[in-house]
């Protein structure tokens, strides 16, 4: 029996989560599974992965074929990763030692990229709500000035026009006065 690792599709239209199972290769894609190794959520940005790593490591070793989605999940948690230095081990190339430690050396620094993209994105968000908020304030200020001046009575605009051609008309008159008296 040919054994494949794949995704399953559940979740509504739209919404789509996938279980990642094993199954025989002739069943139906959402059909009889023999083992569910995992939850792949690509909804989530990034997109939430949970595989139990020892089961899926387990049916890689034994030959399972993968789909080209699974084996690019499988190779982003590190099961391919992994079993390639434990055939280096099997071929005398490697240690269980040094297999270890280089794979915790991966893991870690993938974790660092993952923690460093989910940052940048919470920074990104904090800034765009920023960013919004202050053009609301903006909006919300220029409303408040049209309603203001909609709602001034026409007598105070016209004693504003006329108070304000008076001192236009004023400081021309004193430069005038200041000529003569200089003469």
């Amino acid at each position: 029996m040919a054994t494949r690792i794949r995704l399953q599709r559940h979740g509504k239209k739209g919404k789509a989560v996938y279980h990642v199972v094993t199954a025989d290769s002739r069943a139906k894609r959402d059909g009889k599974f023999i083992e569910k190794l995992g939850v792949y959520n690509p909804n989530t940005n990034p997109a939430t992965i949970d595989i139990n790593f020892d089961r899926t490591l387990y049916w890689v070793q034994v030959g399972a074929e993968m789909t080209d989605t699974a084996r690019a999940i499988l190779s982003y948690k590190g099961v391919l990763y992994k079993n390639h230095l434990l055939n280096g081990v099997k071929k005398g190339a490697l240690t269980a030692d040094q297999v270890e430690a280089k794979f915790e050396a991966w893991a870690a620094e993938k974790d660092a990229k993952i923690l460093a993209k989910k940052e940048g994105l919470s920074q990104a968000a904090a800034a765009d709500k920023v960013a919004r908020l202050k053009a609301e304030a903006d909006v919300n200020a220029a409303k408040a000035a049209q309603i203001e001046a909609k709602n001034t009575p026409v007598e105070e605009v016209a004693e504003e026009v006329e108070a304000t051609e008076e001192t236009a008309d004023a400081p021309e008159t004193t430069e005038g006065s200041e000529e003569t008296s200089a003469e």
